[in-house]
């Protein structure tokens, strides 16, 4: 296992731009390779989830060349797909493996998608379920984990599915496969996730007694388009949190994914006491992007609403670390399905955090503990768990602390953004 020694920072000072949102560039590779025709995406994520997408596509007919964050994908269209010749692996993306559950379910022909061992202990029935309602035959372990199998089906249709937790990757996957039907689809949602399926798409979007609805036909069904993918929100939060939290620093992000059900983070540390500034706000593919400036603050911590929690889950980590470093109490809650991402979330981070030496209280939903704590172990050896977003917040810590620290596992930043490093030894000259 790798172990990676981070030495503290004084400050941070520049300019950065990130490479394309991971989930809106899944869903331009998606779509591009449904189309017939040629899309040319630009600024293209080049993580390993992303190109486990545009493998998958590969597989199944799709030419897609990659020039750096470029990608031209050339596609005869979703009904001219090939028979793969092996099972379709969808490395360590959840992204992937969920979403195609809704195009690979109306193939003629079968398919078996497998994933990393990470990826193949996480759950898949939230899925599996609603495609079966549709009327695919799926083949899936009683555990309902990868690998999946997806048969040929003449009965599927059009469906009405209220997501009974909040969900993007299974309202996106049910939304997909809706487009493959002339009749509606729609998912219903009592909270507010992310909307770039919506978004990319154009779908018909309506509000009913305070739940939203959302339908996809196959008049909805992509077109060759060309994308600019914003930057990625959640690689920036890394950055943005250090920033806040070193003295003496600023950080300008160019370019960044401003879409409003990403940014629940950013207004969650302005309340902190954050100094973020948005600035500059354009529009690509009706998604949201623009500049933010971040300058040195102190942070003091506040309530967390329940209704954003669907809108940072991803964050989560990089904001326990911004709450160590707050004054009072940081606490979090229903957010149990941190359990079930790449690693143990909630355990991962108590864990870490306990190895500096402070106290913390965990509990099924969460955790809470009190910020500026006394730092007893001034040199600890963090713990990534195989998880990309835990690595780079320990990574955080590490560099906050007088004589550095270890982060182990350290490889998988790949996953979501492999020049982590050299990004931060380029602010940090």
């Amino acid at each position: 296992m790798s172990r990676q020694k981070l030495s503290a920072l004084n400050s941070i000072n520049g300019t950065l731009a990130f490479e394309g949102d991971k989930s809106i560039s899944h869903r331009a590779v998606m779509f591009a390779s449904l189309a017939e025709g040629t899309s040319v995406l630009e600024n293209l994520s080049v993580s390993h989830d992303v190109q486990s997408t545009a493998a998958m596509f590969r597989a199944l007919g799709v030419d897609a060349v990659q020039q750096g964050n470029t990608l031209t994908i050339t596609s005869k269209g979703f009904k001219n797909f090939i028979e793969p010749k092996a099972q379709l692996d969808s490395g360590n993306s959840g992204t992937t493996a969920r979403l195609m559950s809704g195009i690979l379910s109306h193939l003629p022909f079968p398919t078996t998608v497998f994933g990393d061992a990470s990826l193949s202990s996480r759950p898949m029935k939230r899925v599996i379920n609603p495609i079966r309602e549709m009327g695919a035959i799926i083949e899936v372990n009683d555990a309902g984990t990868l690998p999946i199998t997806y048969k040929p089906s003449a009965a599927l249709h059009a469906i009405t599915y209220e997501l009974p937790v909040p969900s993007a990757q299974v309202k996106s996957a049910v939304l997909l496969g809706g487009l493959f039907h002339n009749e509606k689809t729609c998912v219903i949602e009592s909270e507010q996730t992310r909307n770039h399926t919506e978004i990319l798409l154009n779908l018909e979007t309506l509000s009913v007694d305070g739940k939203t609805h959302v339908f996809s036909s196959s008049k909805n069904f992509p077109v060759s388009q060309n994308y600019f993918i914003p930057g990625d929100i959640s690689s920036s939060t890394f950055f943005i949190i250090l920033t806040l939290l070193l003295k003496d620093s600023a950080l300008l992000i160019k370019n960044v994914s401003l879409n409003p059900t990403r940014t629940a983070a950013l207004t969650l540390l302005q309340n902190m006491g954050g100094d973020i500034a948005v600035q500059d706000v354009k529009t690509s593919s009706n998604e949201q992007y623009g500049n933010i400036l971040v300058r040195s603050s102190n942070l003091h911590n506040v309530e967390i609403p329940k209704s954003i929690m669907p809108n940072i889950i991803d964050e989560i980590p990089a904001l326990a670390i911004a709450g160590m470093m707050a004054e009072g109490e940081f606490k979090l809650s229903n957010a149990a399905e941190l359990r079930v991402k790449e690693s143990d979330r909630i355990s991962a981070v108590v864990n870490n955090l306990k190895h500096l030496g402070l106290r913390v209280d965990e509990f099924q939903d969460g955790f809470s503990f009190t910020g500026k704590q006394n730092i007893t172990n001034a040199s600890p050896a963090f713990e990534s768990y195989d998880d990309h977003r835990i690595a780079m917040a320990f990574s955080l810590a590490a560099f906050l602390m007088k004589d550095g620290a270890e982060v182990t596992g350290f490889d998988c930043i790949r996953i979501s953004n492999p020049n982590f490093l050299n990004q931060i030894k380029e602010l940090a000259k």
